[in-house]
């Protein structure tokens, strides 16, 4: 399906070098700001209290937000939790205070705004809980990781997977690092965002390895450099198809979508838009600074001996 086609390729790999610098800027940058700052992570990796009160009606979930924030704990996740009656609130660990001091504060704001709300349970998660959920992460990052490079190395070639890797390190590096640099809370669902992205981006990157090999095949003529800009100008109108309709939802999630889902939509939103650019200029690019050709992708057609079936 396409909503326009191209006529003229665009000439993308022309200036391949200079959006490379710019990536290249971009991802020290974002490096930078990852070791300098630090991720924001919430509760559930670092370990901290989590309250459950229960409401006699259907909770407000935006007027026990701002309550909570009124406290000084400001962003504190809050979501129901299995029924609206019953809401859990995730605090950071106490600081100069007891947790029974922290329960009391939070609560007693809780109690002041609605009497009704009656306390549930109390725990304390610990830092033990915090460093598991680290340790799956990054294992569930590093498997996907090699699960991308032997579909890419099997399917195409493995300059075609080395290109798509550093393509998508690039985007989850990128997306890291606009977390660390504005602080915005890493919590799991952002961490499920960017294994999303992972996907999203290679799906990309697929489409256009696809559309080049196709293009060895059948246009023997073109030059590697005409092939890569071909092969990108012909997917233009299924990326705008594909990429404007993901947007459209992710951009739902992020203004309706109400606190929950924020970073997650902020985390997708940024994936999207730096997937096209490095599925373009930045894995096209590093495939072709590869030396991938044809002799790649196509076996060499072997020509006819003359000799064959010549009687003797």
């Amino acid at each position: 399906m396409e909503l326009f086609r191209i006529k003229k390729d665009i000439p993308f790999m022309r200036n391949a070098l200079i959006f490379n610098v710019i990536s290249a800027l971009t991802f020290v940058a974002a490096v930078f700001f990852l070791l300098h700052k630090s991720l924001n992570f919430s509760v559930e990796f670092t370990g901290g209290t989590v309250m459950e009160v229960m409401y006699s009606k259907a909770a407000n979930v935006d007027e026990i937000r701002k309550t909570v924030d009124s406290t000084g704990y400001l962003d504190a996740p809050v979501q129901t939790f299995g029924q609206a009656q019953t809401i859990v609130v995730r605090l950071p660990l106490p600081k100069n205070e007891t947790l029974a001091q922290q329960t009391d504060k939070v609560f007693g704001a809780l109690k002041a705004h609605d009497a009704d709300v009656k306390l549930q349970r109390v725990e304390l998660v610990g830092a033990q809980v915090g460093d598991e959920l680290t340790h799956d992460g990054l294992m569930a990052l590093l498997f996907v990781i090699l699960g991308v490079v032997a579909y890419l190395a099997i399917r195409f070639e493995w300059k075609f997977a080395v290109a798509a890797i550093v393509a998508n390190l690039h985007d989850v590096v990128i997306i890291l690092g606009f977390f660390a640099f504005f602080q915005w809370e890493f919590n799991l669902s952002v961490l499920a965002a960017v294994l999303a992205v992972l996907g999203y981006s290679v799906n990309e990157s697929v489409v256009i390895f696809d559309r080049i090999r196709e293009n060895f095949r059948k246009q023997r003529k073109m030059s590697v450099t005409e092939v890569i800009d071909n092969a990108i100008t012909s997917t233009i109108s299924r990326t705008i198809i594909t990429h404007g309709c993901t947007q459209m939802m992710v951009l739902s999630m992020l203004f309706i979508g109400g606190t929950t889902l924020h970073y997650f939509a902020i985390a997708l939103t940024i994936g999207i838009c730096f997937g096209i650019y490095s599925s373009v200029f930045v894995a096209a690019a590093i495939a072709m600074w590869l030396g991938v050709k044809r002799e790649d992708l196509i076996k060499p057609i072997k020509e006819k001996d003359d000799t064959d079936g010549a009687v003797v």
